[in-house]
């Protein structure tokens, strides 16, 4: 059960928050489409190489991350698009392409997208393909303790750094 260990944090420190069940769904656009949910209130983990350093990058689904800024941001001398060998064995309780952004629960720092912040509420996968957490934005940037910073550019491709 990929969701169990996200409801365990969420119940632990005692946050409100909606499961969303839908259709299965590979795209975050796609995944927005289905929970009638607007592509910039659903937000995209995306994992990222920098320096040889694995990072979850939080963009809203109808954004792409921009990989130069981050890189400019960080000072990093690389900063690339990991590859699912590289992150899969990090998240054994989620189905591959599906981990919620909470970084702290895998041991790994999260950049998030200063346009998040601008609702009131996120919605994430929740470690499958089919379900989705909804939340206040405020609890998320508690819980996960996101960097802020101007990460996504339009387009839901990724920007090459």
């Amino acid at each position: 059960m990929p969701l169990s260990k996200l409801r365990e944090f969420l119940d632990r420190n005692q946050i409100k928050y909606l499961v969303i069940s839908h259709s299965v769904a590979y795209t975050a656009q796609g995944i927005a489409a289905l929970t009638h949910t607007k592509g910039k209130e659903l937000a995209k983990t995306v994992m990222v190489m920098v320096d040889g350093r694995l990072v979850m990058a939080v963009v809203p689904a109808s954004f792409r991350v921009d990989l130069y800024r981050l890189k400019k941001y960080l000072g990093a001398d690389t900063v690339e698009l990991a590859s699912e060998a590289e992150f899969r064995g990090r998240f054994p309780d989620c189905e591959t392409g599906s981990m919620p952004p909470f970084g702290n629960l895998y041991g790994m720092d999260v950049f998030a997208d200063e346009n998040l912040a601008d609702d009131k509420e996120i919605a994430f996968n929740a470690g499958t393909h089919r379900e989705l957490v909804r939340m206040s934005f405020a609890d998320f940037e508690r819980l996960a303790n996101p960097v802020l910073i101007p990460l996504a550019a339009h387009h839901a491709a990724v920007s090459v750094a």
